[in-house]
């Protein structure tokens, strides 16, 4: 959201008010059950209480609160240089799921100690989290599968998450292979952005080149079917019919 919404990176620069802004967008445009990312909470306690509080009118079926300090965040969780303390964590999430006005609102604790503090550590956090009563665990940075399933098997019975990405150094796990291992969440948080913006990057060069005259950009052969599929989601039909209904436009 940070990148597409700001042209920012993920790295703590952004507040609870720009990362609600985003997640109205998202909730307006679809009535489909969302996880909202919460960082740290964007401050204290009290601000966890408020974040928890704002995305769940804003419709999140599930919030996620990282263990990552937010003055030293990374983008990739591997890259983690520090983590909170786990009894100032651990009292965030308290906060957390006290704060919720709808007990199917789930807080999924997410620990980033693999980075700063190694697997053990990680692992560790992630036990503690669990025993506090979180809905969901989500260990970040894992970069084996050996990893992954080290993780599941000491959280056993824990409804655990996991994120796939590309272009990294994580293997490309299948989510029947992770559901295998005892994951009842799997994400792709890079899939869809990273193959827009490459798709993206690349016409654009291809158009400079055509406007300086150095090669000729001739139209996508699938350029049809991506103006219907945005007729589609953008559900131009019903706008349309609506305005034939009552006469066109006035």
């Amino acid at each position: 959201m940070l990148a597409a919404r700001f042209a920012l990176p993920d790295i703590g620069l952004a507040a609870l008010g720009e990362m609600a802004e985003g997640i109205r967008d998202i909730a307006d445009a679809t009535d489909l059950p969302f996880i909202a990312d919460g960082d740290d909470g964007y401050g204290d306690v009290k601000s966890v209480a408020r974040t928890v509080e704002s995305y769940e009118r804003l419709g999140a079926g599930a919030i996620l609160i990282e263990d990552q300090r937010r003055e030293h965040k990374q983008q990739r969780a591997e890259a983690a240089r520090e983590v909170a303390d786990e009894s100032e964590i651990s009292r965030k999430l308290q906060v957390a799921m006290a704060a919720r006005n709808n007990s199917d609102t789930l807080i999924i604790a997410r620990t980033d100690a693999y980075g700063a503090l190694g697997l053990d550590a990680a692992i560790g956090r992630a036990e503690r989290f669990s025993r506090l009563g979180v809905d969901g665990i989500f260990v970040a940075g894992l970069k084996k599968v050996e990893e992954f399933e080290r993780v599941a098997m000491h959280l056993k019975g824990t409804i655990l998450s996991a994120a796939v990405f590309e272009g990294a150094d994580t293997p490309w796990l299948t989510p029947q292979a992770l559901g295998a291992m005892g994951y009842r969440h799997v994400s792709f948080p890079t899939s869809v952005m990273f193959r827009a913006v490459s798709n993206m990057h690349q016409t654009l060069l291809a158009l400079r080149r055509h406007a300086d005259g150095s090669e000729v950009a001739y139209p996508a052969p699938e350029s049809n079917l991506g103006r219907q599929i945005l007729d589609d989601a953008l559900d131009l039909p019903k706008w349309q019919r609506l305005e034939t209904q009552n006469g066109g436009s006035q």
